[in-house]
């Protein structure tokens, strides 16, 4: 048998499939990207904030966002952060100096544990800031990451 026959008809064959489907509208290739252009083209705190509808945000200490103190290269910073309020709907991080703060928005449901773990961009020494839903309400906690090689060519 060929094999390489078999997988060039997988490929056509899963193509022509996806093709139908767009076609259909029921897959839509936008859906697949961010739906929120408007906070990864921010730029500025207030205007991510404003742009993810969490202007107001209250501190809160139920909010752990655990990252190095000191990252050596900014290009790589492991970030975790775990929310502990009821209900967390989704959590966003936000890289205060960066050139584009918003690093993402997770939505978290049925359930979810309220916990992310990722890595970041940092173009220099900045708050990580972590923005909660909940509830209908949001809450934000930040902790400040220095950083002595910045990530975004700095």
């Amino acid at each position: 048998m060929n094999h390489q026959r078999r997988t060039v008809l997988k490929g056509v064959g899963s193509a022509a499939a996806v093709g139908v489907a767009v076609a259909a509208g029921l897959l839509k290739p936008t859906a697949a990207f961010a739906s929120d252009r408007a906070a990864f083209d921010a730029k500025g705190v207030d205007a991510v904030m404003k742009a993810i509808k969490a202007t107001g945000a209250a501190d809160s200490k139920d909010i752990v966002v655990k990252a190095p103190d000191i990252a050596e290269n900014g290009a790589v910073v492991p970030v975790e952060v775990t929310s502990n309020i009821a209900g967390t709907n989704s959590i966003a991080i936000i890289a205060e100096k960066n050139a584009t703060p918003m690093v993402g928005e997770f939505e978290l449901s049925n359930g979810a544990t309220g916990y992310i773990s990722t890595r970041i961009k940092l173009a220099n020494t900045s708050n990580v800031r972590a923005v909660v839903k909940a509830g209908g309400k949001v809450f934000t906690a930040a902790k400040e990451v220095k950083v002595t090689i910045g990530g975004c060519g700095g």
